[in-house]
């Protein structure tokens, strides 16, 4: 299993935010560089990279910020945030960014989504399917749809797009588990896709299970800002 370290920037600092609530924002540091470079030296390969501002405001502001990371470190990155056209997909790519994250705009501009994945290909694309209640949610959170995760995915899945990264909302930032059940549903729904789990993550214990659920990958933040699991168990648990 993969397991990929977060790194969420807000105003040019490391922060966390509660159930993806803006007005609820936790500093951890304020030198991005530094805590890339914990995570090269510790031995990972991938980076869960997140501009905050730009899921809100569809603007991506962290270009530079990728760019130091790419010269400065070997990590591979996975980037989300302000994405919302072509232009937008193709900036991050040229600055580096190894695979881009689509939320919002697959559900709000499908033919600007299509031309991505169409000029990009499907492997470069992370669908992040944000949830409450099992119905997607978009602009950072503070749009929701009713659109189920389900019908979402099926859509995605019909241009051979693999990745897909399931946040439940209700447990992102509050270290009580993933949504196992939810996950488990994911899995038995669409057994060839790449299910990434995000939110919730408090413990070792946690990503132990959803390693013996065969997910192909876990996003672990706050749990390690706040010492609830060391970085060298993670290394450990993903080997």
């Amino acid at each position: 299993m993969r397991i990929i370290p977060a790194i969420d920037i807000l105003n040019n600092q490391v922060v966390r935010l509660l159930k993806g609530d803006y007005q609820k924002v936790t500093v951890y540091s304020n030198s991005i560089i530094e805590q890339a470079l914990i995570y090269q030296d510790a031995g990972f390969e991938w980076l869960h990279l997140v501009d905050l501002l730009g899921s809100k405001t569809g603007n991506i502001n962290i270009i530079e910020n990728i760019r130091e990371i790419k010269s400065k470190t070997s990590l591979k990155i996975e980037f989300g945030g302000g994405i919302r056209s072509y232009e937008d997909a193709e900036k991050a790519i040229d600055a580096g960014v190894d695979c881009i994250i689509i939320g919002s705009i697959s559900v709000k501009d499908k033919p600007e989504f299509e031309k991505i994945v169409k000029k990009l290909g499907a492997q470069k694309i992370i669908i992040a399917t944000d949830v409450f209640d099992e119905k997607i949610a978009v602009r950072g959170w503070t749009e929701k749809t009713e659109i189920t995760i389900s019908e979402h995915i099926k859509y995605c899945s019909s241009f051979n797009i693999k990745n897909f990264l399931c946040t439940d909302i209700s447990q992102d930032g509050m270290l009580t588990g993933p949504s196992y059940l939810l996950y488990e549903k994911l899995q038995n729904e669409f057994p060839v896709i790449n299910l990434f789990a995000s939110g919730g993550v408090s413990s070792s214990d946690d990503i132990v299970k959803l390693k013996k659920m065969n997910v192909f990958a876990v996003i672990v933040g706050k749990a390690i800002y706040e010492n609830r699991i060391k970085i060298e168990e993670l290394i450990k648990i993903g080997k």
